[in-house]
């Protein structure tokens, strides 16, 4: 399957929502995502849409406030998920906040998904710490990238 990145619209968020719904206990809302594309100036998110059909098959975003960036979140579509779509989605983001000066990214991660944590660390994403019931009932683990590092 041929991908293509864009930036995440408002058109698109009847599917990223779907998307959401699909991936995660305690989904945003879709006003969530409208604030982030629409009112907040340090978000940068995007959609992977497949060039067969237009479809969306994943998001991600990623805030960039000086030399710091923090992916709030990343999902792809439950139909789609390991053909690659997530490091696609990764790299392009971690580029992006490269360019824009980021010498390093944070992210949480279930301590549960294991999926995801393999994502990461194949990207060399390191381990750094825990936030305690982050996710209402469960740890997040707090990872760094670091740019230097590469």
């Amino acid at each position: 399957m041929q991908v293509e990145i864009a930036p995440m619209t408002v058109n698109d968020l009847n599917e990223v929502v779907d998307i959401e719904h699909n991936s995660f206990s305690f989904p945003w809302s879709r006003n969530s995502f409208y604030g982030e594309i629409r009112e907040n100036r340090y978000a940068y998110y995007i959609v992977a849409r497949s060039k067969d059909d237009g479809r969306i098959i994943g998001y991600g975003g990623i805030w960039v406030l000086f030399d710091e960036g923090h992916i709030t979140t990343l999902a792809v579509h439950p139909l789609y998920r390991q053909a690659g779509a997530g490091s696609f989605l990764l790299d392009h983001m971690l580029k992006k906040a490269h360019t824009k000066g980021a010498r390093q990214v944070f992210l949480e991660v279930r301590d549960s998904n294991q999926t995801a944590r393999g994502l990461y660390e194949k990207f060399k994403f390191k381990e750094i710490g825990r936030r305690k019931n982050y996710y209402y009932n469960e740890d997040a683990l707090v990872m760094v990238y670091s740019f230097t590092s590469v």
